[in-house]
């Protein structure tokens, strides 16, 4: 049991160190031999005690002891009385530069861990923001967010700071069972066994429930966040429908549970020290029998018994800080294996970035999508069959077709979102993968369905990405003219592009809030526009607004629309119908239109 706690407690202070950068961990270094150093100044805070309190009780020694005698006359005091003063003057001031070097290296020790968190939460959203798109789709937003901003902080507060405490308190009782094994190897050597034994006991009770109610809590963790998020992301429907009972039972049953084995896990942690306060009260009395009974007086046992008095004062909140430290770790030992397992896979799995030094894509031929086959991993499901389509630079195309009929994952791979399956995306002849990504993404504007607004002004929406001091203001007017903004809603508010829309754009209407896409879309002077489905939750006379203001950019830029009615496209250079992942047909609107009379419904 002792052998196996040992490995458990090793592995979480290796896994702890593991998770550290390269600068973090010499840091760690550092402040372990502070602990060390910490470690001995109490060590010789305690044993000062030893020899003020011997002249306390017998002044004469001063005469008999040689190592006294010596101080004595060093000291250069008169008589005995002021030699006692100048002792208990030492006595202080190495207490005092124990009390404030312990201060110093608790404050070192705060402040590594509390900045761990910040490191490792920043550790975390770095890779999972480096990820490529699919690997989101395979992922809950909740569980990632709380991965971030409650697994991190509850792995800090309740792992690593208690982590430390283990380190730095278990210092402190070697140092001090050192001194008293020199001082009484005896009495030093039983007590050691008796609080080993005690706690042996007390882990054997509880280690294997503490794990279990940590495995629990994370799990529980996970339901709370999920259910919370998605509570506040419908909240319109919820409210609709008077569902708040329901939510609010699905967020209780989580809840109750997380909170269970929270209180759990700290029961565990401090009821045993009840027990262990009593056992130590007995150990001092039993001590001080045996020391006066081997001195044969009470006063010539005062310094030892003052020494063990002393020792167990600081030995004893040591050792159930160790415990209770103990517990906390092992509660939190399954977020740790998370964390850790995590940042490890993150690491292997971020996406190869091309290099800077790439030339820019220009983009004036031509996109080709050649013998396409995607299918999501893990799946035998193919969503695109060796489709075959070509996009003239400066052209507006559209694509049509019913649900799952491929048209969004065709945006995604042409946004390089996606890595198809089989094939490739060719930019102007030459395959995307030999070409600079990023710069391809660049010239793209791209307008979904449901438009992402930050609880901000128009202007930051628009410029959304761009720190507010590097905002561009021409830009931005000029996004919002060629939007339709000017007109329609800027001459409306009164701030104009400073005005705060709200969160998710809740001031804002259904068309405002899609103008807004548009000039965010436009921003950057794209020499591609994609419309994915951005005119589906529009009223018609809204969206035919919007289609209005899309068509000026005709023969300016390449435009891609993916549309669930072929009335939007009339003014489209070609228009592509597909069907279960493949082109059932393509044409201008006039001869589609002839051929396929349902297709103005199409979903």
């Amino acid at each position: 049991m002792v052998y196996e706690l040992l490995q458990t407690v090793m592995k979480i202070f290796f896994k702890f160190y593991n998770l550290l950068t390269y600068d973090e961990k010499k840091k760690a270094v550092l402040l372990f031999f502070m602990i060390l150093l910490m470690g001995v100044i109490d060590m010789l805070g305690i044993a000062s005690i030893l020899p003020f309190m011997a002249v306390v009780s017998n002044p004469e020694l001063i005469e008999s002891n040689n190592y006294l005698l010596t101080a004595y006359n060093f000291s250069g005091a008169g008589n005995q009385k002021e030699f006692l003063i100048y002792l208990g003057t030492m006595l202080f001031f190495v207490l005092m530069i124990s009390l404030v070097f312990k201060s110093l290296t608790t404050y070192f020790q705060i402040q590594f861990a509390m900045m761990r968190e910040y490191s490792l939460s920043k550790r975390l959203i770095e890779g999972y923001l480096k990820q490529p798109y699919q690997w989101f789709i395979e992922k809950n937003s909740a569980d990632l967010g709380k991965n971030i901003l409650s697994e991190v902080n509850n792995l800090i507060v309740n792992g690593f700071m208690p982590s430390l405490v283990i380190i730095a308190n278990s210092v402190i009782v070697v140092f001090i069972l050192i001194l008293l094994l020199f001082v009484s190897f005896k009495i030093a050597l039983i007590s050691g066994i008796v609080i080993g034994v005690y706690y042996f006991f007390v882990f054997k009770l509880i280690g294997v429930n503490l794990t279990k109610y940590g495995q629990y809590r994370i799990i529980s963790n996970k339901d709370r966040f999920k259910s919370v998020s998605e509570t506040f992301s419908a909240i319109k429907e919820i409210k609709s429908k008077n569902l708040e009972k329901f939510c609010l039972d699905r967020f209780s049953k989580p809840a109750e549970i997380f909170a269970s084995n929270q209180a759990k896990a700290e029961i565990i942690s401090q009821m045993p020290r009840f027990l262990f306060e009593a056992l130590a009260f007995g150990g001092v009395l039993i001590v001080l029998i045996y020391t006066i009974s081997i001195s044969g007086n009470f006063v010539s046992a005062i310094p030892l018994i003052s020494l063990f008095v002393f020792a167990g004062y600081r030995l004893l909140p040591a050792s159930q800080m160790i415990y209770r430290a103990i517990t906390q770790v092992r509660f939190i030992l399954p977020v740790l294996d998370a964390i850790h397992s995590d940042l490890n896979d993150l690491s292997n799995k971020i996406t190869k970035q091309k290099s800077s030094n790439l030339d820019k894509i220009s983009f004036d031929q031509n996109i080709n999508l050649v013998d396409i086959t995607y299918k999501y991993p893990g799946s035998n499901n193919e969503i695109l069959k060796n489709l075959n389509l070509s996009i003239k630079a400066k052209s507006t195309i559209g694509i049509v077709g019913k649900t799952a009929s491929g048209k969004t994952t065709i945006v995604d791979i042409i946004l390089n979102l996606l890595e198809p399956s089989k094939g490739a995306l060719m930019i102007d002849n030459k395959n995307i993968k030999d070409l600079n990504e990023k710069s391809w993404q660049e010239i793209i504007g791209y307008i979904p369905q449901n438009i992402y607004l930050i609880d901000d002004t128009v202007r930051s929406n628009i410029a959304f990405g761009i720190k507010k001091n590097e905002i561009n203001h021409n830009l931005v007017l000029k996004a919002a003219k060629a939007s339709n903004l000017d007109e329609i809603f800027l001459n409306e508010l009164e701030k104009g592009i400073d005005k705060n829309i709200g969160e998710k754009g809740i001031k804002l209407s259904g068309g405002q809030r899609q103008r807004i896409g548009i000039a965010r879309a436009l921003y950057n002077q794209p020499k591609i526009l994609i419309m994915d489905e951005a005119t589906n939750a529009l009223d018609s006379l809204t969206e035919d607004s919007v289609m209005q203001c899309i068509r000026q950019f005709n023969k300016k830029m390449t435009i891609i629309i993916i549309a669930h009615r072929l009335n939007n496209l009339k003014e489209c250079d070609e228009i592509v119908i597909l069907e279960d992942g493949k082109i059932k047909d393509k044409g201008k609107f006039d001869e589609l239109q002839k051929k396929h009379d349902l297709f103005n419904s199409t979903n």
